[in-house]
């Protein structure tokens, strides 16, 4: 091809790498990588917001908690951006908002655990089981403990069913039968919560999970105290 000839046609199809190039710009790098690549990159980041966490939610100063939180939550959105067919990034950015709605407490909460809500819901429309069902388990957790229309979204009702649901996935689970038993607290039946504060401390260990697992132990067992010395 002639050099004129050659600059005529890199001249035409310009618009059309211009447009390429833009559009490329709008999809994630990661969206670009084979599906082990993403899997892995996806994994490797879901297990350091969940480090992360834990070191924020059981060896951090309580007076430091929030700002940490917020941090770790911007931290989470990028992750579930870079993974957006992932339900794994979603739930744990979800816990995160929720954890930072928690030390932020009172009305001005309500915005984050409504973010948090619909981010375990969007996880539950990729891939409800995923984590053990921990999206169930987290989103029913915020509908007990949110307070009810016409202030917020909470019902103890809708809560029932997700702990349910989240129990059947994974029955002998420390977190799923630690916040049962919670919510049967909540809801005046502290009885019948002792059972599953008891299969919490007998749950199986975590890989990995050392200082969560460690953590919610602490919390069963302040949780049983509490009911036995009413």
């Amino acid at each position: 091809m002639s050099r004129p000839a050659f600059h005529q046609a890199a001249r035409r199809h310009a618009p059309r790498r211009r447009w390429l190039i833009a559009l490329a710009a709008l999809v994630p790098v990661t969206a670009l990588m084979p599906k082990a690549a993403r899997a892995a990159g996806a994994d490797g980041a879901v297990a350091e917001l969940q480090h992360d966490w834990e070191v924020i939610r059981y060896q951090t100063p309580q007076s430091e908690r929030e700002k940490r939180f917020e941090a770790l939550a911007a931290k989470a959105r990028k992750v579930s951006e870079a993974y957006p067919d992932h339900a794994e990034p979603l739930v744990w950015e979800g816990i995160i908002v929720s954890s930072w709605a928690g030390e932020k407490g009172g009305l001005g909460a309500l915005g984050l655990v409504k973010q948090a809500k619909d981010l375990y819901e969007a996880a539950i429309a990729i891939n409800g089981k995923v984590l053990d069902g921990s999206a169930y388990n987290s989103l029913g957790v915020l509908y007990y403990k949110v307070p009810g229309w016409p202030v917020g979204f909470g019902d103890k009702a809708k809560a029932n069913e997700l702990l349910q649901k989240a129990l059947s996935i994974n029955p002998k689970g420390i977190d799923p039968n630690f916040f049962y038993a919670e919510y049967l607290v909540e809801v005046k039946q502290p009885e019948q919560a002792l059972p599953y504060l008891e299969r919490a401390l007998e749950a199986p260990p975590r890989p990995g999970r050392q200082v969560a697992d460690s953590g919610r132990r602490e919390e069963a067992r302040a949780l049983m105290e509490k009911i036995k010395a009413k």
